[in-house]
């Protein structure tokens, strides 16, 4: 496999000119006011950017009174700027200098799952309110670098970032009917130096994919460090896979006990037809995992418990007070309990039996119930990624649109009492 990568590039134009990004925003701004003048979450304001000019087109609220900071927007990544059709697929981090690291696939000539997919990123100095130029970190000719899951390494800083290749020509059908001219395959980078520049993309497939997978995700979206129990410092990064013959959808870990120089298959779940997901550490040494879920007795997410640090999972269950429109979603902990308070998870989705009403609850009980929601947006939206801002504020990276939830990816923070104000029913 021939592997074009590009360390610490900061742009990638495409044929664009370098000035053509603000024409594009400016005409979804536009558009976005003729269409609603009432399309900015509920007290919400935008932020423009200073090196990548911010398009209000993709940040949409109704005005609700609140006497918290309202909410700050920006939008890192529009497309059709920076030479790519379509952005998606978000990944969120915070970099050990305090800085957030936003990564996502761009997709250079349409919005297809297949075709000439790249690894991008942005960095922000300022909490989200500005961001950098873009840069590549994986772009392999016409072939498909995707599927973006990141986690930072604590004890060491190191940032490590999961996530897949296939053939551009090969697409997702074929390779579950073991009908294309290659498969999917799990890859590895990292970056030592807060996400400035990459390492070469890494192999692992023989390592974290069985024989009998084809389809195969990482994430997308984050993974996290184990901080307490037997486990501790372990990296667990969420996953799913098919099997060849069944074809039955199942959600799975791998994991890295020494600081990402390998990895290897955690457990599978007790049952099929779930994928996409992420996990998070309970307060209990538990993780619990929040999977996409397929089963058509009810559009709500499933969850799973691993006592074992990931290497097994049961107790799966469907939750039907998070209702989703089978799509990715985010979990991430806020806090953990401390002096007779409750620790905190966070968990995001379009919360509607369609892709829109980008949602984030929080749960006070270690995922018992959620009950605390608030609506972000009432537009369309879809895939998103959380994560616990240095100073205790949410930051939310996430999909959404005027008329579709592809036109950007917006970064969203706020803090806790805001998402507490006005809980939705």
């Amino acid at each position: 496999m021939n592997c074009a990568f590009r360390r610490g590039r900061m742009s990638a134009f495409l044929g664009m000119k370098t000035g053509s990004f603000l024409p594009c925003a400016l005409s979804l701004i536009s558009s976005l006011a003729l269409a609603s003048p009432a399309f900015l979450a509920p007290g919400a304001r935008a932020v423009p950017a200073r090196t990548t000019p911010t398009s209000s087109a993709v940040l949409s609220s109704a005005s609700v009174p609140t006497s918290h900071p309202a909410p700050t927007h920006s939008a890192p990544f529009t497309s059709g700027t920076d030479g790519y059709q379509t952005f998606r697929i978000p990944s969120l981090t915070v970099t050990g200098a305090g800085e957030l690291l936003a990564i996502c696939e761009g997709r250079k000539f349409s919005a297809s799952d297949a075709g000439d997919i790249d690894m991008v990123f942005k960095l922000s100095k300022d909490g989200g309110k500005t961001w950098s130029e873009l840069g590549v970190i994986w772009d392999d000719s016409t072939n498909t670098c995707g599927n973006p899951c990141v986690v930072r390494d604590a004890e060491t800083g190191t940032i490590w970032l999961l996530s897949t290749w296939n053939r551009g020509d090969d697409h997702e059908t074929r390779i579950i009917n073991q009908t294309s001219k290659d498969t999917r395959r799990v890859f590895v980078c990292s970056s030592g130096d807060d996400g400035r520049t990459w390492s070469k993309p890494r192999e692992i497939t023989a390592d974290a994919k069985l024989t009998n997978w084809t389809w195969y995700a990482t994430g997308p979206g984050a993974g996290i460090q184990l901080q307490r129990g037997p486990a501790k410092g372990r990296l667990v990064i969420p996953c799913d896979h098919i099997e060849a013959g069944t074809r039955r959808y199942y959600s799975h870990v791998i994991y890295s006990d020494d600081h990402g120089k390998t990895w290897e298959p955690g457990g599978t779940t007790p049952r099929d037809q779930v994928n996409e997901c992420e996990v998070v550490e309970l307060a209990d040494g538990a993780l619990m995992l929040n999977m996409r879920s397929y089963d058509p007795a009810k559009k709500a997410r499933q969850t799973a418990i691993s006592r074992d640090g990931g290497i097994t999972w049961q107790d799966q269950q469907i939750v039907p007070e998070l209702v989703d429109p089978i799509c990715q979603a985010s979990t991430r902990r806020l806090s953990w309990p401390k002096d007779g308070n409750p620790g905190v998870i966070l968990f995001a989705n379009a919360a509607s039996q369609r892709r829109e009403r980008m949602t984030v609850r929080a749960s006070l009980d270690e995922g018992g119930t959620w009950s605390v929601s608030r609506l972000i947006t009432p537009q369309p939206s879809a895939y998103s990624c959380l994560v616990a801002m240095p100073e205790g504020s949410i930051g939310l990276l996430y999909e959404t649109g005027p008329k579709s939830p592809y036109q950007g990816i917006v970064f969203t923070s706020f803090t806790l009492d805001w998402l507490k104000e006005n809980p939705n029913p």
